[in-house]
């Protein structure tokens, strides 16, 4: 049947069929509407068209028609009307070009431009007449409208359902549906048992590497699923644990809008993207067997948040990691308030460059770190004392408890790895010896699951070793026998070599929220601790500064330095005097040097006494590092360049000297020091306390 709206000049062009189904289920089962499609060549040729001079665009089989984004086909059909190429474009109905307007009325635009015809089965309409336009946008009107009330009656139902927590989503490994549709836990006591070892593990250990690593270590492997739904084990990554921790599932709880669409980029397929937990469209707790309380699902959640070291976004403090700079992502500025980072480069420091970065203005402050982290850890300290004989025996409490889970972990993936090799084997001794390439894959198999075993046995041995025994228990040796003989002393253990700055940071962060600094003036820094709970804490920490202009008091104390040195005092006599009426030297915060007082003078012109002593007045039972040099026959610098790196601990005079113990004992060290046979020597306390090995 012709239509009287084809002309010649569009049966000079091409007619175009364009074919579509929503999903891939529908092409293979809606067989029928295919056909009735294809079937539209037939219709181009009544209308006047040649077989040859008809094309078919079904690129868009199974791709829905709410957006244009990913259909190929409908771009190259829009593509062809716009090079004059198309004459008529035929379809089922115009549900199958677009389902909304926003993809139908540009296209209705082109046609009418280029002379483009648009048929269905209901007949030919010209776009660019009144009458034509007005059919097809209605058209195109309804077929949105109908898109949506069949989205809308579909996803009530499922929101419904959702709502009493009924709607029978995947569930995660762990959970299992029971013939009548009640979730239950799995029946498998290993996957429960593994399952909450992992988030004992993570309240303990409080990042998701150090789960997986702590696993991977142990041996021990994550139940998973695979593609087809059925059990296996694998080993652990962070993409396991973090799936496992963050699902709610485990806490009891079904919800429902986790996630929403991200909108694509052209050429690229929708991703998903996990909402907050405060977007969550519908929770309903209480709904499965529950592996955690829901708190601690939100304690997990808030550590999982918080490791993530995104400041601009989350405002959070990031994972505590290795390096001496303690207040490392809790470190706050008090006169911009963003977040100060730790610098090791040159010195340790904190710094804010927060509006330098951002706003191209200059840097907030620089802090020096040291005086300032044992400020804030003398604090911690203070406030740790009255509890810290009860957190080591609840510490070592959980260690047991640990090591008691882990080696039941162990023994039941024992047990599962001897059942799958005995399964393997008669597997192979039911196969016909004639079979060999059967023969020889059930042997591989059956190969495979003995050292899988083997593996496993090793594994639990060492676990039963005495030493696997005493280190998962009590942790390091060294510093499990100073927490039984320092009981009550935590600043030692906090000292000790043993605790690492990491292990240290993660301490603080128990107790402290936040530090804020603020360089009020050259040579003060303000702290303010900000406790968890909402308490704080206010600290003025004396700071080193460049020269005595610097000093707060700097013009007092240098007129006070000239006043005494007139009376004729010696300069560590006036230095007392000063360090007793509170004046501090430039790198001294703690009190004043005779060297200050020397430069003082000099610079004032003012000479001291004639009998003015060129050396520090200290007891006979001490010897200055001179001395001890002269005793020992070595060259005075060696002592201070083992002083600088480290290998030499020994504390300052109140004078700035390092005033080493006339005995013996001190003596001998220093040479063994010097002769290589001790690493280093600390002579911080009254005996030398040698560490190290020894080279001889």
């Amino acid at each position: 049947m012709k239509s009287e709206l084809v002309k010649p000049i569009h049966l000079a062009r091409r007619a175009v069929v364009y074919i579509r189904q929503s999903t891939t289920h529908q092409v293979v089962t809606n067989q029928e509407s295919l056909r009735l499609q294809y079937a539209l060549r037939q219709r181009a040729i009544e209308l006047g068209w040649h077989e040859a001079g008809i094309d078919v665009i079904d690129a868009d089989l199974g791709i829905s028609g709410a957006s244009a984004a990913q259909r190929s086909g409908f771009k190259e059909l829009v593509g062809r009307v716009g090079l004059n190429e198309v004459g008529l474009i035929l379809s089922i109905d115009v549900t199958r070009l677009a389902r909304n307007c926003s993809d139908w009325y540009p296209l209705l635009d082109i046609c009418g431009l280029h002379g483009c015809l648009i048929a269905d089965r209901d007949g030919v309409y010209d776009p660019g007449s009144a009458n034509g336009r007005l059919l097809l946008g209605l058209k195109g009107t309804i077929s949105e409208l109908e898109l949506h009330t069949i989205r809308s009656r579909l996803t009530a139902g499922l929101l419904a359902k959702a709502e009493r927590g009924e709607l029978a989503l995947t569930l995660p490994i762990g959970l299992v549906r029971d013939p009548s549709g009640v979730v239950v836990k799995d029946p498998n006591l290993e996957v429960q048992e593994r399952l909450e070892l992992l988030f004992e593990t993570f309240l303990k250990l409080r990042t998701i590497a150090k789960v997986m690593r702590e696993f991977n270590d142990r041996g021990l492997e994550l139940p998973r699923r695979d593609r087809h739904g059925d059990l296996h084990w694998a080993r652990a990554t962070t993409a396991a644990v973090a799936a496992i921790l963050k699902n709610p599932a485990y806490a009891g709880a079904f919800v429902y809008g986790r996630t929403r669409l991200r909108k694509p980029s052209e050429g690229r397929l929708p991703t998903k993207a996990p909402k907050p937990i405060e977007q969550w469209r519908i929770i309903v707790k209480d709904r499965y067997p529950p592996y955690i309380a829901w708190q601690s699902y939100g304690k997990i959640r808030g550590i999982v948040s918080d490791n993530r070291a995104e400041y601009m976004r989350n405002k959070t403090r990031g994972a505590p990691r290795e390096g001496e700079l303690l207040l490392q992502g809790i470190a706050w500025c008090g006169r911009c308030g963003h977040k100060m980072y730790a610098r090791y480069k040159r010195r340790a420091e904190y710094v804010c460059n927060h509006l330098r970065s951002h706003q191209g203005l200059p840097a907030c402050q620089y802090i020096r770190a040291p005086r300032v982290d044992a400020a804030v850890a003398q604090a911690f300290l203070t406030a740790l004392a009255p509890a810290e004989i009860d957190a080591l025996s609840c510490a070592r409490r959980a260690q047991q408890q640990t090591y008691k889970a882990i080696r039941s972990n162990a023994e039941q993936q024992l047990e599962r790895r001897r059942y799958e090799a005995a399964l393997a084997e008669r597997q192979f001794n039911r196969v016909d010896p004639d079979n060999r390439l059967v023969a020889a894959e059930l042997e591989r198999r059956w190969e495979a699951a003995l050292k899988e075993a083997r593996a496993a046995e090793e594994t639990l041995a060492r676990l039963k070793s005495p030493q696997a025994i005493a280190q998962i228990t009590f942790g390091n040796k060294a510093l499990n026998d100073k927490v039984v003989h320092l009981s009550g002393r935590l600043p030692e253990i906090w000292t000790d070599s043993s605790t690492t700055d990491a292990k240290r940071k993660a301490l603080l962060r128990c107790l402290i929220d936040k530090v804020i600094l603020d360089r009020g003036e050259h040579d003060l820094v303000k702290v303010r601790i900000v406790w968890r709970g909402g308490a704080v804490t206010e600290i003025e920490v004396k700071v080193r500064v460049n020269s005595v202009e610097n000093l707060t008091q700097g013009v007092e104390m240098r007129e006070r330095v000239l006043e005494l040195a007139r009376t004729k005092l010696h300069d560590d006599e006036i230095a007392a005097i000063l360090t007793g009426e509170g004046h501090r030297s430039p790198k001294c915060p703690d009190g004043v040097l005779p060297i200050t007082v020397q430069r003082i003078r000099f610079q004032a012109g003012l000479k001291g006494l004639t009998e003015q002593r060129t050396r520090w007045r200290h007891s006979p039972d001490l010897l200055s590092a001179q001395e001890l040099a002269g005793v020992l026959n070595i060259p005075v610098n060696w002592l201070y360049v083992q002083i600088r790196q480290g290998r030499l601990l020994i504390d300052r005079h109140p004078s700035g000297a390092h005033l080493f113990s006339n005995t013996s004992r001190v003596i001998e060290a220093v040479r063994k020091l010097r002769n290589h046979e001790l690493d280093h020597l600390d002579l911080r306390i009254t005996e030398p306390h040698e560490e190290g090995h020894s080279h001889g």
